[in-house]
């Protein structure tokens, strides 16, 4: 990846802050120029009239009346000696003229002792491109009264002496600006006009002239000037940009006037060669901003494209926000100073020494704009002869003049238009078309230009001279690194070869060049293995534990205890709680198990066990309290009529509970089945390896309308257990024969909806913690299971081992085949017991009545035998005559055949007739 850094920057302006005015010490205030004032900070009119000093570091600031130009120092500053700064050079507000007189079309004007706009003592130097002549005052001066002594000259088309025709040529040179290139430039272009129009053998018909205009490196000056050369006339063949930002400029307005413009297209390079520009970045002032967001958007591989002046602004930002070292790599213009680094810029606040490190390990690359061997040019100059007929032409210092070396590309630059319209005049006679025919509209004329351009070859001052497919200078390029604050030569590259030449002594902060991007390496949060076993453990015991209950279930179903409590339902419970359980294991799988193929086969069986584990489980419950409140709520006609317990409607509750889960299960897997989804959190930044960052990712059991469906769940299943909780609320001190176990039933359902109405919320809320979640999750399931299995089944097992009641129950069971609740049991028991000691005490008293009998018939006989030897005494015999005849033998008081009434005789039955066994003396035992 390579980050492109487009910036092209205008003026900064520097920051100032208001300041609290010291009366007593400071520098004393000083008085306003003629025809302008003194702005104070933070001072009102009324304070500055009061105040004689003002604090060090204050600065004022003149300003002047309309049309009026302050000339000196605009702002002066409180030095701690009391003084104020540049005292030696006043500030006068001086009258201005009209910048009309600054600019002259097909020609030059170049302004003398002005700073920012023609003011009193400025003056103007007038002269005319080749091919034209001044007519007017070579010189023009602004007076005080704000007007130019002559009037502005005007440059006119001169006749070619030769009588050739003239082909003429548009160019915009900077000769200010950030870059004031056009002062090396525009003598080597001129310098090869002359060369050219010497030559008979190249373009003998024409003469090439040149009409140029100072852009200053500005998009907005090179814009007039644009439109100027192109709606005046003559017409431009060609147009020649300098500056980056105006050659943009020109490159896309020249499109629709079928110009020429030799621009390199960094973006359709790069694409090309297989690269891509992930972000971009311009500024018009202050470069802070932009510098922050490419290290907020992560560049490492960052193009400048910018000057010398704004490169110094730029890296003192680079050096506040850490955007150098062994991560990040620059790459800039190769035709800055080889010092720019290290020189003094009031526009910045860095240190020589912040600014070397902030450059260092920087990369740049430049064309080779000098051939570096002594053979003879196209133009029979070599390149050392060239730079010694520039500098003779330039007459100052080359160090001094801008685009001193870019001078040679200039001049081979024109050098290749005129063998292209050589080219081009020939192909066009064979047209029957001429040079002089072109206007703006004719594309073919544009068309054959450009294919001559490129396929042009020559040698050049610059070196060899040809272009590419798209129009572009193919040249050696030179590749230099900054190493230690010198610049070293690493490599060359010959784009004409696409041969690059590396010389192996490059040398990188961190040992090797850094890394285009941050590798991001993807991790999965898995579940943590302790937990998962710890919980696995649980779970398998809950099952071991929910096995055991059913296997005792099962084997005591005969035992009538066991049967009152609806043993069937029971089973399910126990068969719901062993599904429940199963389902913490797909709980905790995860891509650490299993592969992304076998995730969603894993949501299906985490949905399916805990889905029906529930509904069985928890269903069967919810069933026999149903029931249980049902019955006893109701009126007492009513209840009695229902009192007959009917198994399959039980059994049909549940199914249907668990028949509404399967159909919305299936319903859900078909039209939303559950797949496997990725949650991805902030990078994390290793501490061992800056070139890298850590993306971790959840995995997720989710569908497209997984909120829907949850609610659908949520909301049944939350409805049924608050309704669970009121019913086992309402028949908490409700007994019945029918089920004995519908308390623990009711405990079981209070902690049951507790644990759940807690962990679904909770559950969600903690989705993006797996480990929280799956605890919290799976440790509801298990004490939710272990909570019903023991509430449920303990109790029956400890009552059947402790009492031994399996063979005593079951005959008890054939003989009342009826049940009753557990203190109604205890107290049949008790009274089960009496009974059976009250049969002996009647055994013993039937012996007892029998020899009671015998005695009384025996005196019966005996006083029959009294009677018949005393007849006269028969009068006084106590009993009845009905006596006399024999008397069947009474019935026995103690009858075997009525199990349920028993006749109980006192001592004194032998006293008493049969008639005399009243109900005051019988006592009636019942079960």
């Amino acid at each position: 990846m390579l980050l492109l850094l487009l910036l092209s920057a205008l003026s900064v302006e520097p920051n100032r802050a208001a300041i609290h005015v010291n009366l007593t010490e400071g520098c004393q205030i000083i008085h306003p120029p003629r025809d302008g004032g003194i702005r104070y900070r933070g001072l009102t009119p009324e304070e500055v009239q009061s105040v004689r000093f003002l604090p060090f570091d204050y600065e004022i600031e003149y300003v002047c009346r309309p049309d009026r130009e302050i000339v000196g120092p605009k702002v002066r500053k409180c030095q701690r000696d009391g003084t104020w700064t540049a005292m030696g050079h006043p500030s006068r507000c001086l009258r201005t003229c009209p910048k009309m007189h600054l600019s002259l079309e097909n020609g030059q004007a170049v302004a003398r002792a002005m700073e920012r706009v023609p003011v009193e003592g400025t003056w103007t130097e007038y002269s005319c491109n080749p091919g034209f002549r001044l007519v007017g005052s070579a010189r023009s001066n602004c007076t005080k009264l704000g007007r130019w002594s002559t009037p502005k000259p005007i440059c006119e088309l001169r006749r070619p002496i030769s009588g050739k025709k003239a082909v003429h040529v548009g160019a915009l040179f900077p000769m200010s600006g950030g870059w004031p290139g056009g002062q090396a430039c525009l003598p080597a272009v001129r310098m090869a006009l002359e060369d050219i129009n010497s030559r008979r053998d190249i373009l003998p018909d024409y003469e090439l002239r040149l009409i140029h205009h100072d852009s200053k490196c500005d998009p907005g000056q090179a814009t007039k000037y644009l439109y100027e050369l192109l709606y005046n006339d003559p017409i431009k063949i060609i147009l020649m940009p300098g500056c980056s930002s105006v050659s943009t400029l020109v490159a896309e307005a020249a499109r629709m006037w079928n110009l020429i413009v030799t621009l390199d297209d960094l973006d359709q390079r790069v694409k090309e060669a297989g690269l891509e520009i992930t972000f971009r970045q311009s500024f018009f002032s202050d470069p802070a901003a932009p510098v922050r967001n490419l290290k907020r958007q992560d560049a490492r591989i960052i193009v400048g494209l910018f000057y010398e002046t704004e490169a110094r602004k730029v890296f003192c930002e680079v050096y506040k926000e850490k955007l150098y070292g062994k991560k990040y790599v620059w790459f800039l213009i190769g035709w800055y100073a080889d010092n720019w680094f290290r020189i003094k810029d009031p526009a910045i606040n860095c240190t020589e020494a912040e600014m070397a490190e902030a450059v260092e390990g920087h990369v740049t690359t430049e064309i080779v704009m000098l051939n570096p061997e002594n053979t003879r040019s196209i133009s029979n100059m070599t390149s050392q002869e060239f730079i010694e007929k520039l500098q003779k032409r330039l007459g100052k210092n080359p160090e001094e003049t801008g685009g001193f070396q870019e001078a040679p590309l200039a001049y081979d630059a024109i050098w290749a238009l005129a063998l292209a319209l050589n080219k081009t005049s020939a192909e066009l006679v064979k047209k029957g078309l001429r040079l002089e025919d072109f206007n703006y509209n004719n594309k073919n004329i544009t068309d054959e230009i450009y294919r001559a351009l490129n396929s042009s070859a020559f040698e050049g001052v610059s070196g060899h001279v040809v272009f590419d497919a798209s129009g572009s200078r193919m040249a050696w390029t030179l590749i230099e690194q900054l190493q230690g604050g010198v610049y070293k030569k690493i490599g060359y590259y010959d784009s004409t070869k696409d041969n690059l030449s590396w010389y192996n002594n490059d040398k990188w902060i961190g040992g090797a060049p850094p890394a285009d991007y941050t590798k991001v390496i993807t991790t999965f949060r898995f579940l943590s293995q302790k937990l998962f076993i710890s919980v696995s453990v649980l779970a398998s015991l809950g099952i071991l534990l929910a096995i055991i209950c059913l296997a005792f279930n099962i084997y005591n179903g005969h035992v009538r205890y066991i049967q009152n409590s609806q043993p069937y339902l029971n089973n399910m419970t126990a068969v719901g709680c062993t599904l429940a359980l199963a389902a913490v294991f797909p709980l905790g799988l995860d891509g650490y198990h299993i592969g992304p193929g076998l995730f969603p086969f894993v949501c299906q069986a985490r949905l399916w066990l805990l889905g029906l584990g529930f509904s069985l489980a928890y269903g069967s419950m919810f069933t026999k309290i149903w029931w249980v409140h049902t019955v006893f709520t109701k009126k007492e006609e009513k209840k009695e009529k229902r009192k007959t317990l009917e198994p399959w409607k039980l059994y049909a509750t549940v199914g249907l509970l668990v028949g509404l889960d399967v159909v919305t299960l299936i319903i859900w897997q078909i039209v939303d089945p559950l797949h496997r989804t990725i949650e991805e959190f902030t990078k994390e930044e290793p501490k061992t390896d800056t070139d890298v960052s850590i993306l971790p990712q959840l995995e997720h059991c989710s569908s497209t309308k997984m909120n829907t469906w949850l609610g659908i769940f949520y909301g049944f299943k939350g409805l049924l257990l608050l309704l669970g909780i009121f019913l086992a609320y309402e028949t908490k001190s409700v007994s019945t024969e029918k089920i004995n176990d519908h308390r623990a039933v009711g405990m079981a359902i209070y902690n049951v909806a507790v644990l759940c109405l807690i962990t679904a919320p909770v559950t969600m809320i903690l989705s993006s913690q797996q480990d929280a979640a799956f605890a919290f999750a799976s440790l509801a399931v298990v004490f939710s299971s272990y909570i019903t299995l023991v509430v449920l089944f303990v109790p029956k097992m400890r009552r059947l081992i402790t009492r031994g009641e399996w063979q005593s129950e079951q005959q008890d069971t054939m003989k009342t085949g009826s049940s009753t609740n557990n203190n109604e049991e205890e107290k049949s028991r008790l009274l089960e017991k009496e009974n059976r000691e009250l049969e002996k005490i009647i055994a013993e008293k039937e012996e007892r009545v029998s020899e009671l009998r015998q005695q009384l018939q025996d005196r019966q006989q005996l006083r029959s035998r009294r009677r018949s030897s005393n007849p006269s005494r028969e009068a006084d015999n106590h009993f009845s005559p009905g006596l006399s005849a024999a008397p069947a033998p009474p019935a026995p008081f103690y009858q075997p055949n009525l199990p349920l009434v028993r006749c109980l005789v006192s001592e004194q039955a032998d006293k008493l007739g049969r008639g005399n066994c009243d109900g005051s003396r019988v006592h009636l035992l019942y079960k």
